[in-house]
């Protein structure tokens, strides 16, 4: 029996098993509080039962146990309010240790000092024993069964895809697999069921859905697991419209996070049968309002948050300031782009603090920080002397700057302006707790570029490389594709893409997808790849599109990142049950490790050591 369900056992003997979360000595009388699943009840060893008395001496903590005894109402005064079994003991007539347990190397109590990350990890199977932990593992099988439903209920078909695939250019390192059979010759783990989802459309499965096992080889860090993790991934045919795929999904991620999350919306579109309002506050959104999530195409994010990623609980847009400041006598701002952020109380920042703001400034790539204080009436700042009276005065018309606040400037080419600017406005959210644990404010960016000049891309070579896969469909079609002949032309390609934000995080990616061979020839032959390499790289999709593919799109939720966010935490290893540490180690598994030689000869490969 768990421990909650003997509240309504009073008179009755019950057999309760767990583990010892604490024993006390009182008196003569031992107190062994009893942990199982359902929480905590209390065992009562009395002198008079000599055996049992003397085995409840020998009890330490997390010794695994089963007792049988009577349930009786706790004395009057003695009730434990804290404890959800609080007005009931168990009388022990009987026990049994089931195991022993060596002392603790980490803490299975959430009372005191919380163990390090690393010796977490590796005690990993008596971490998941702390009550918050067990509720975390709890709450992600609900959040699953939640997801499950929605989809099963919006006509969405579940069908698993295989995890030993082929290696495919997807902007990530695959996980290579040598085949045994065929030696030479490798599989690889896929870093999402991208191709086998697209096959499925042309296979005549109209709604496709999977929560997915990903693997990416990437560097791990807070808001990113090492190697594999979970997305809802899905996909509609007959779409020719992202805003479709994005109206079907969305209500789904509202609901979780309003509902099982029970986290505010902020910065979200309320429609009522009245009119459409957007509520930055979201303290009396109806339940029956319909939810629209903003959105936001790429060049928007980025020109008013410098990301395209962008917290939205809080404002602090980027104002530009170029027009303004063209004719400026002010050397600094002689450059191409200008643009500034307010940072309301931004005044009262002392002169270590505003340094301290400059330095991750620079490692970004800015010369300086250039900035002004509105201060008891008066413009307080090095650079206020460099500037016309005129020009202090719209600059704080257009940022909308008063007493107590300051400016900050980035003057430099547009984009280096834009992502400077985007990381101190974060930096400053952070400095001044603008960031509501309890709140969420969601958004899609629709339109990134098709393509972006990367040094590094398939070939090895530097140029114009696919800004995201080569799956979507750019915005145009084949004509878009056939008259980009400069490379700025091809870089001001649009694919019909989207993602999903959520307090600064990137938690979905989606498309409409490439479903003409012809396009995806010219796709990859608009940056120098020819036809063979196409084909050898996927012939299969290719093969199937010959064959009337319906048009289709869809995308993939980055589960354990929404669960994160739900779960008001900024380590992203606290929400897995067995997670790899920062450096990607399985501390407990002991994995990655060496094979034995004959693994290697079985598999023909070769271990070549670098040089150090």
């Amino acid at each position: 029996m768990l421990a909650d369900e003997t509240l309504d056992k009073i008179g009755q003997k019950v057999t309760v098993a767990g583990w010892v979360n604490t024993r006390r000595d009182h008196g003569g009388v031992i107190f062994v509080d009893l942990r199982d699943q359902s929480g905590l009840v209390q065992l009562v060893f009395n002198p008079e039962k000599k055996d049992i008395f003397a085995l409840a001496e020998t009890l330490r903590d997390e010794f695994c146990i089963s007792a049988k005894g009577e349930v009786r109402k706790r004395a009057a005064g003695l009730e434990n309010p804290g404890l959800k079994t609080g007005k009931i003991e168990i009388v022990i007539e009987d026990l049994e240790i089931l195991n022993k347990a060596e002392p603790l190397p980490v803490a299975t109590r959430e009372e005191g000092q919380k163990s390090g990350e690393e010796m977490r990890l590796r005690y990993r199977f008596l971490d998941l024993r702390r009550p918050s932990m067990q509720a975390m593992v709890k709450r992600r099988a609900e959040y699953n069964a939640i997801i499950r439903d929605y989809m099963d209920e919006h006509g969405f078909t579940e069908v698993a895809t295989p995890i030993l695939a082929n290696s495919s250019p997807e902007g990530a390192r695959d996980f290579l697999i040598p085949s045994r059979v065929h030696p030479g010759k490798f599989y690889a783990l896929p870093q999402a069921p991208q191709q086998f989802k697209q096959l499925l459309m042309v296979g005549g499965v109209p709604r496709y859905y999977q929560i997915a096992a990903c693997f990416r080889d990437e560097d791990p860090r807070a808001d990113r697991l090492y190697g594999e993790f979970y997305q809802l991934d899905l996909e509609m045919s007959f779409v020719e419209d992202g805003e479709e795929v994005r109206r079907e999904t969305e209500p789904l991620i509202v609901d979780l996070v309003r509902n099982f999350g029970q986290k505010k919306l902020v910065n979200v579109i309320a429609s009522t049968a009245k009119q459409s309002t957007v509520d930055r506050h979201d303290n009396e959104l109806s339940r029956d309002d319909e939810i629209l999530i903003p959105r936001l195409t790429y060049t928007e994010a980025m020109e008013k948050y410098g990301t395209d990623k962008p917290d939205l609980r809080f404002q602090m847009e980027l104002v530009d300031l170029t027009e303004v400041l063209a004719n400026t006598n002010f050397k600094v701002f002689q450059t191409d782009c200008i643009k500034a952020i307010c940072v309301r109380g931004g005044a009262d920042l002392s002169r270590s603090q505003i340094d301290q703001f400059t330095e991750i400034a620079k490692k970004e790539g800015a010369g300086g920080l250039a900035y002004l204080t509105y201060k008891d009436g008066s413009v307080q700042s090095p650079i206020a002397k460099f500037l016309s009276g005129q020009e202090l005065k719209e600059i704080a018309d257009k940022t909308g700057a008063r007493d107590g606040d300051a400016v900050f400037f980035g003057a430099d080419d547009r984009a280096k302006v834009n992502k400077v600017l985007g990381i101190l406005r974060n930096e400053f959210a952070n400095h001044f707790n603008l960031k509501n644990p309890d709140e969420v404010a969601l958004a899609w960016i629709t339109d990134f570029p098709f393509y972006e000049y990367d040094e590094h891309n398939w070939l090895g070579r530097g140029g114009i490389e696919f800004g995201h896969n080569p799956f979507s469909m750019p915005k145009g079609g084949l004509e878009t594709l056939q008259v980009a002949k400069t490379d700025a032309e091809k870089l001001n390609i649009v694919a019909d893409q989207y993602d999903m934000v959520m307090n600064g995080y990137e938690v979905c990616s989606g498309a409409v997808r490439n479903h003409s061979p012809e396009i995806m020839y010219e796709a990859f032959g608009t940056i120098g790849y020819d036809k063979a390499y196409v084909e050898s790289k996927f012939g299969a999709m290719l093969n199937a599109f010959k064959y009337g593919a319906p048009p289709h799109a869809g995308c993939a939720f980055g589960l354990d990142r929404i669960f994160m966010v739900l779960s008001a935490t900024e380590n992203i290893r606290d929400v897995v049950a067995f997670p790899k540490n920062g450096s990607g180690v399985d501390v407990m598994m002991n994995s990655p490790s060496a094979v034995e030689p004959g693994q290697l000869v079985e598999l023909s490969i070769q271990n070549i050591e670098k040089a150090k």
